[in-house]
């Protein structure tokens, strides 16, 4: 396993000094943002589609560094229901996917997306229950009229670029648990797969190393980041929050750096039953921690990943 960082944090330097920054902190490998929510401000997606020199030197600034790629990641609205929005999404999403094929990287990151309750809507519809029944016909004409028949030509795409796609298991988006995400891809592909974030599962009352075993080789990516929670005021009002994330006293969860929402053990547990499961490569950390500043919480992030994970290859079992 290696220890990454997503570039974002630092998206007010220029890529080198970023990348410098990132090493700093003793991670070897670096996430990217290239359009959609995350931006693209260390990758110029159009110029190094275009060049393969410009794609030869960004490269070697990563090497030259004895660092790798995890992934780039894009996260947007595809499914949204603005043809403008899902359409520029889409766009971002394919000319990541052929840049990632061409840098050899493996994975792009972003969101299912969510489409409206019924064709004709202008907004998106997250629904998170089944009653009324026009919840289910609804949840059913997302699904089998939207997600569904998108995301596998999306999921073609990307296998024809061998590159897999890591979905962000988020509140708000159509695949945001498991299930949700595990139905998508088995409906569509298996480029289709999760971008694995234990904050959001965290505040959702899920045991993210119960959700690790039920995705097994599904998880392409994973992020590093902590959440939270606040068991007083979910006792009063539950998980789902949408106060602002600034009103860290009164909400139900507020996002943290590793180690800061729980402990060691708990971050064990999750990377022990990430190489259970076979995936033995990048955590990159997401920092969106509102109570340190960027580089404390990036420090402390890194120093709880290094106790907790593993980088050497297994031994023989001599004793087996």
């Amino acid at each position: 396993m290696r220890i990454g960082v997503f570039a974002v944090l630092f998206q007010n330097l220029p890529f080198p000094e970023a990348l410098d920054r990132i090493k700093s902190f003793g991670a070897t490998a670096v996430e990217i943002g290239s359009g959609g929510y995350p931006g693209s401000h260390h990758c110029d997606v159009d110029k190094l589609l275009e060049s393969k020199t410009a794609r030869d030197e960004y490269l070697a600034l990563v090497t030259s560094r004895d660092m790798i790629i995890s992934g780039l990641s894009c996260h947007n609205e595809p499914l949204s229901p603005d043809p403008a929005i899902a359409a520029e999404a889409t766009e971002t999403l394919k000319k990541s996917i052929r840049l990632a094929q061409l840098l050899g990287v493996g994975v792009v990151n972003g969101f299912s997306g969510c489409p409206a309750g019924a064709p004709g809507q202008t907004t998106p519809n997250w629904i998170t229950c089944p009653w009324p029944p026009y919840f289910t016909e609804m949840l059913n004409y997302q699904w089998n009229e939207v997600a569904i028949p998108y995301w596998k030509e999306m999921g073609k795409f990307a296998e024809d670029h061998g590159v897999k796609i890591g979905l962000e298991m988020h509140p708000g988006q159509l695949a945001y648990n498991v299930d949700t995400l595990l139905r998508l891809r088995h409906a569509t592909s298996p480029a289709v797969g999760a971008n694995f974030d234990p904050s959001h599962l965290f505040w959702n009352g899920v045991n993210p190393v119960a959700a690790i075993r039920a995705l097994g080789d599904a998880i392409v990516h994973v992020h590093g980041k902590d959440s939270y929670v606040d068991e007083l005021n979910v006792a009063v009002n539950g998980c789902n929050d949408n106060k602002p994330y600034d009103q860290i006293a009164k909400r139900s969860w507020t996002f943290r750096s590793i180690g800061f929402g729980h402990d060691a053990a708990m971050w064990k547990d999750i990377m022990s039953n990430l190489r259970m499961v076979g995936y033995d490569g990048v955590i990159s950390i997401e920092h969106e921690d509102a109570m340190m500043s960027f580089d404390e919480g990036l420090a402390k992030g890194v120093a709880m990943l290094k106790q907790a994970m593993m980088f050497e290859t297994p031994g023989e079992m001599f004793w087996a």
